[in-house]
């Protein structure tokens, strides 16, 4: 029983260095004075936004953490400077996915397109096989709420 307990504990210690490995920091360019103001998205309320003047990013906090959206990728930190860590889309959280385009202050560029009052179309983002390991309803939509895609975004399907 303690060489099982041993070897369990060793397992473990291993997959955390793993784990701590694939977690690269980078940095995203920029650096804020302070911690930012916080702005609740009134249709999602468990997510706020750091308002335009405050900061030269699309910057959001939800559920204890600071996310940034820049250059179509996400990033997650727990303090609003940084470390940032590069997140595959298919790990990012839900509600950040549903807050709409128009608290993007640095949207990509086809994003202008798009209706700023719905979420982005992240299946056009990152492709069918994004949506498909998500479980993304809508069908051919981009959004749970029915919202057809009419960007052109790179369906890379990064992550």
């Amino acid at each position: 029983m303690r060489v099982l307990l041993v070897a369990l504990l060793v397992l473990l210690a291993a997959a955390s260095t793993a784990q701590a490995q694939v977690q690269v920091h980078v940095d995203i360019g920029f650096h804020l004075p302070a911690p930012p103001r916080l702005v609740v998205v009134p249709q999602v309320p468990v997510v706020k936004y750091v308002p335009v003047a405050d900061t030269p990013a699309n910057i959001f906090f939800y559920d204890g953490q600071y996310w940034a959206f820049q250059g179509n990728g996400w990033y997650v930190s727990r303090g609003y400077n940084g470390p940032w860590i590069v997140v595959a889309p298919q790990f990012v959280p839900r509600p950040l996915l549903i807050v709409p385009v128009q608290y993007y202050h640095v949207p990509p560029g086809h994003w202008k397109k798009w209706n700023r009052a719905h979420a982005p179309h992240w299946r056009e983002e990152w492709g069918p096989e994004w949506a498909d390991k998500r479980g993304w309803k809508g069908g051919d939509h981009d959004d749970d709420r029915g919202h057809p895609g009419k960007g052109h975004g790179k369906g890379h399907g990064r992550g």
